[in-house]
């Protein structure tokens, strides 16, 4: 069979940088289901993608799909046939079913009873007939944002303008829309051809290099890189690649030239928090520093063309940035004519949520969490000053209102951190300014000083339960106030610091004290609903760090309220599974698992247990194993505990009966049991963990 090439390519409107390579590889994915569903063997599938067009190329393609053979299995023949030997309904819906008619029916005998059979067998079809297919990918690919154009219904990332589908050097016109795919394709929108013969699939690279598109993502990527090395080495400059802003410019660009472009060195008076913001996430640009790590008065950016007219591309890029610049300048100096005072009382008058309250509000319950926790962590936060607390609380947003951070959304909390070291806040109070957002992202930096890690902590804590006490719990995909990354954040730092929090009886107090809710079935409510919501955060880290999954399972279905107690009891159970003994002694765990339920569905698992109704040795022996188990912070500890009890287990089972008639003796075994039960219960719910 010999094998074949397909170029797929989808030309559209510019797509925003930062949704192409996603795009490209859904393209791709999809393609390779395509195929796979249509029986067309392949060897592999290349991507292409600049911001005008989505390529797929797939290799080593079949000329023909592979036949297709299957025997199916229909009704019983009693079934089939009547006692006249007549084809009933049921055989006559089957063959037809399965395309074929009732003369092709044969009957085979299937432990005992004849079943009607019916072989299908069906030729594969050419590649260029069912690659006429392939363009219902396109409905199918999905994105953040999409739009419609003309009339049409369909919704896309952009406008459709063009298709290219070649079988090697064959045109397959596919249709779509108003489109039918050719061998044109088009070069730079400037500089190269609007018509580009693509005289055969493997030919595409070439061809739109030509025409000054440079359509391999990695190429043009590379390319862009070598460039800023070069200007890099020729100046002795030091040009720190980032590798984000590397990638996006990659996809913003179709033939990539680099350039050195400077700005009056006045500026260089601005932070260089605020120079990056301006040249790395406003103009996508990169910035440049002398060989001792110094910003200079330059930045290197990258045209969408060639090296023409150069100096021109470069003035206009410079006086772009001169405006940014400058607008950073003046924000800075109308910002040093205030003091923090005058910048938090405005904080009263912005509104949080409507339904919550202003700023000022959540920094003032973020404060009383604050001390709350820090009287709890006083061992773990030795270093955090009372003095200090308040003085955050009252200020660590403050910069929110500071004309620099409106303008530069980026740079709250960090411009923070700086104007609160001017204004002569203590350097405890200014870093934790700064440090409260993190982690900003999943993987993102925690949060270093102690008080930082408090009002990391305490500050998102406040959205989360603020966000929950008005019932917008994030729900499926919808998370408008990001309170999953915020939890998120809160489980690392707390995971990261070994700081204990009970997400039961810590959160009924801080929600007593600081929101005032008493309301005793109000508080349970939202304390289950938040034990379960860090729980679902929790289970996604226990899976990054390969806990199988019924011990994550049964973790987080443990008594303890304490993310850091679940932590250590996964860690515990998942080196126990490797043990022989495992299996019998969780064997022992659950039947006691068990009975302590059916305990508590009687209510005798708190009776006052009577010793002198003990009517055997082992009766006594488990109660008073029971009565020294200490279930304490050690996790390990506590494993070693009740897996000692598993031969005391074993004999207290094999010498009584739990429901005996005696109903007193009953209850004591019940209540023993029960004891057990929940000290099992402190590690996980055991029942839930696969020993097979």
């Amino acid at each position: 069979m010999s094998q074949h090439t397909f170029l797929f390519e989808i030309g559209l409107e510019e797509v925003p940088a930062q949704y192409v390579r996603n795009a490209v590889n859904q393209l791709k994915s999809l393609v390779e289901n395509f195929l796979s569903d249509n029986r067309l063997t392949f060897d592999n599938v290349e991507t292409f993608a600049t911001p005008r067009r989505l390529t797929v190329r797939v290799n080593g393609l079949a000329d023909k799909q592979t036949d297709f053979s299957e025997v199916a299995k229909g009704p019983a023949k009693r079934i089939a046939q009547d006692e006249e030997g007549n084809w009933t309904k049921a055989a006559q819906g089957f063959a037809r079913g399965k395309g074929a008619s009732v003369e092709d029916i044969y009957f085979e005998e299937v432990k005992g009873e004849e079943y009607v059979f019916i072989n299908i067998s069906e030729p594969g079809s050419q590649a260029a007939d069912i690659l006429q297919d392939v363009v219902s990918v396109i409905d199918q690919m999905s994105f953040p944002v999409s739009m419609h154009w003309a009339s049409y219904d369909v919704k896309y990332i952009r406008p459709i303008h063009w298709m290219v589908a070649l079988l090697d050097d064959q045109v397959l016109p596919l249709t779509f829309l108003n489109l039918t795919a050719s061998n044109i394709s088009r070069g730079h929108r400037y500089l190269g051809s609007q018509d580009v013969v693509i005289a055969d699939a493997n030919a595409y690279e070439a061809a739109l290099a030509d025409e000054f598109v440079i359509v391999n993502q990695d190429e043009r990527k590379a390319l862009i890189e070598q460039q800023i090395e070069q200007l890099a080495s020729e100046n002795k400059y030091q040009i720190d690649i980032d590798a984000d802003l590397l990638e996006e410019v990659t996809q913003i660009v179709e033939y990539p030239t680099a350039f050195i472009g400077n700005f009056d060195d006045k500026y260089l008076a601005l932070p260089d928090e605020v120079l990056i913001t301006s040249m790395k996430n406003h103009q996508r640009y990169f910035y440049v520093k002398d060989q001792a790590g110094k910003l200079l008065p330059l930045f290197l950016a990258v045209r969408n063309g060639n090296a023409d007219h150069l100096d021109n591309v470069r003035k206009g890029n410079q006086k772009v940035l001169t405006a940014r610049l400058e607008d950073g300048f003046f924000f800075v100096n109308e910002d040093k004519t205030k003091t923090i005072q005058d910048f938090q009382d405005r904080l009263a008058k912005v509104t949080f949520h409507a339904e919550i309250g202003s700023l000022q509000e959540k920094m003032a319950r973020t404060g009383q969490i604050a001390k709350y926790l820090a009287e709890k962590w006083s061992g773990q936060l030795a270093d955090v000053q009372t003095g200090d607390i308040t003085r955050t609380g009252e200020i660590y947003k403050f910069d929110l209102m500071t004309g620099i951070v409106d303008e530069f959304s980026e740079l709250q909390g960090i411009m923070g951190e700086k104007y609160a070291l001017a204004f002569g806040e203590a350097p405890a109070v200014a870093t934790a300014i700064r440090e409260h957002y993190m982690p900003i992202s999943a993987e993102g930096e925690l949060p270093a000083s102690q008080l930082g890690k408090l009002f990391a902590v305490s500050d998102k804590l406040d959205s989360v339960i603020s966000f929950f006490n008005i019932d917008r719990i994030p729900s499926g995909s919808n998370d408008p106030f990001a309170l999953r990354r915020q939890t998120s954040g809160i489980v690392r730092i707390l995971i990261e610091n070994e700081l204990t929090f009970d997400w039961k009886t810590d959160i009924i107090s801080i929600l007593q004290t600081v929101y005032g809710i008493e309301d005793q079935e109000r508080l349970v409510e939202l304390q289950t609903a938040l034990s379960q919501f860090v729980n679902d955060r929790l289970k996604a880290i226990l899976n990054d760090q390969e806990v199988r999954y019924d011990i994550a399972d049964a973790v987080l279905q443990s008594r303890s309220a304490d993310i850091l107690r679940k932590l250590a009891a996964s860690k515990v159970l998942q080196a126990a599974s490797e043990k022989a003994s495992f299996k019998e002694t969780l064997e022992a765990w659950n039947r006691i698992l068990n009975l302590g339920a059916k305990a508590r569905e009687l209510n005798v698992q708190d009776v006052t247990i009577e010793e002198s109704r003990f009517e055997s040795d082992s009766e006594a022996a488990l109660f008073n194993a029971a009565k020294g188990l200490e279930m304490t912070n050690d996790m390990q500890d506590n494993y070693n505990q009740l897996e000692a009890l598993t031969p005391v287990i074993t004999e207290f089972f094999d010498n009584n009966m739990v429901f005996a008639e005696d109903q007193t003796v009953q209850n004591n075994r019940l209540a023993i049991l029960s004891m057990i039960a929940q000290a099992i219960l402190t590690l996980a719910d055991t029942n839930r963990i696969n020993t097979k």
